[in-house]
Order: C-alpha cells, then sequence, then structure tokens
C-alpha cells in the first residue's frame, strides 16, 4: 500500500507534494504541507461542510501532519522542563522535530506495518465524527471523492474503512506505542475539531483517560492546541 498516495489525497495534493522541502524563514515545516488541504483533500471535503468545522478546521488545513509533530514537540519539551506551552509568538512556525526526537511522522514506520501516518488518519476522522455527523449522505459524497481520487483497490479500501468506522476514543488511544505518539495523536485529535461542545469535550477527555496520558501533558497540548486556533482562526 502506498501510505504517502494515500496521506496526500487525504490531505489534498499539496500535502505530500514536497515532504522535505522546507518552507525557509522561521520555520521548519515541510512547505508541501504548509496549507495542504487547500488543494482538495478530503479534508477539505468534510471542512466545508458547515456541520463540519470539523476535520482539520483551519489548524490542520494551515500546517498537515508535519505542524502536528512540530506542536506535539513543543509541547512534550514544555511538560518534560516545565514551562508554560501555547506562549510562542507564532506556533505554526515551530522547527521541524528533529529524526531522533520520537516525533519524526514522516519515518514513523515499521515492517510489521504501523504506520503513525496512518494512525493520525484515523485519529483525526474519529475526532470529526464524534458528534456522529457524518451522516449517509455525506459518506455518499466521501466515496464519491473517493473514487475521483485515482487511488489503487488497497488504498481506497483503507479510506472507506476509515470512515465506516464509528468514533472511538479506546481505539484510538490503542494506536500510540510511545509516548510521543500519544501525544502526536491527541494533538491531531484536538486539532481536528473546535471543542466547544459537550460531545467534542467528552471525546477528547475519553482519549486521554484511554492514553493514560502522563500527568500534566495533556495541558501543555491543549494550550498549543489553542495558540494555534488563536493564530489560523
Amino acid at each position: 500500500m502506498d501510505v504517502s498516495k494515500l496521506v496526500e489525497s487525504f490531505l489534498g495534493s499539496q500535502g505530500a507534494a514536497n515532504p522535505g522541502k522546507s518552507t525557509g524563514g522561521q520555520s521548519g515545516l515541510p512547505s508541501g504541507l504548509v496549507g495542504g488541504a487547500a488543494a482538495g483533500g478530503l479534508i477539505a471535503l468534510l471542512a466545508g461542510n458547515k456541520k463540519a468545522r470539523k476535520l482539520g478546521g483551519k489548524a490542520i488545513k494551515y500546517g498537515g501532519m508535519a505542524a502536528v509533530a512540530g506542536l506535539a514537540y513543543k509541547a512534550y519539551n514544555d511538560w518534560q522542563t516545565q514551562k508554560p506551552s501555547g506562549t510562542e509568538p507564532s506556533p505554526m512556525a515551530l522547527p521541524k522535530p528533529a529524526p531522533d526526537s520520537g516525533f519524526d511522522v514522516e519515518n514513523d514506520h515499521d515492517a510489521t506495518g504501523h504506520d503513525l501516518r496512518l494512525g493520525l488518519m484515523r485519529a483525526m476522522i474519529s475526532a470529526a465524527n464524534c458528534d456522529n455527523h457524518i451522516d449517509a449522505e455525506e459518506h455518499k459524497r466521501i466515496r464519491a471523492q473517493v473514487d475521483a481520487l485515482g487511488l489503487g483497490a488497497e488504498e481506497k479500501a483503507m479510506l472507506y474503512e476509515y470512515f465506516a468506522q464509528p468514533s472511538d476514543p479506546a481505539a484510538i488511544a490503542a494506536l500510540a506505542r510511545t509516548n510521543e505518539q500519544k501525544a502526536e495523536i491527541y494533538l491531531a485529535s484536538c486539532l481536528s475539531i473546535d471543542p466547544d461542545t459537550a460531545e467534542e469535550q467528552s471525546y477528547l477527555k475519553a482519549l486521554a483517560d484511554h492514553m493514560a496520558l502522563p500527568q500534566g501533558l495533556r495541558g501543555h497540548l491543549d494550550a498549543e492546541a489553542a495558540a494555534v486556533r488563536s493564530e489560523v482562526g
């Protein structure tokens, strides 16, 4: 299965076009992931629905998975060093995590088929549907969009499966193998919604509880997510 192509289709064609190219300036994020969903991926399809201020709202659309890794890395380091999070002038201009940091999303996979990029996709979709707004009509639209993406049979089947699964914080929590992955998956989920409803807040709490996030880490992750929403809102 071509995971890179699957991620590209999910975020938008720009979302994975240049995964190793730097934006320059202060940001170390790959340029292809900045604003990737604007290129028309599935994330943009759902975000275009007024009910779905969801799936990656502006934050995920703005930075993609590389931004999730950078923000989670910053929050994790702040938690370890007992520094406040979400106070930097531009949270979307954080440096890209080092390859040995535990936050290298592009290369976080192994021979068993575990690929964190797939886990982050599942996390975003599950969070976006925590109020069960993806109804039969939206599934029809999603299926039509997937059919038009030019994906192979295996990639299509994977996307169909992800969107068909019920929102399940316990299942998403089980995807994380390390504390670093827990941070990334939680933050991706948090950025995929505007947690202003009881259902959304309950979902994030359940996800954090099932993950057994280390004491205090969730607060740092929430602070980074809030800072991003403020910047791109």
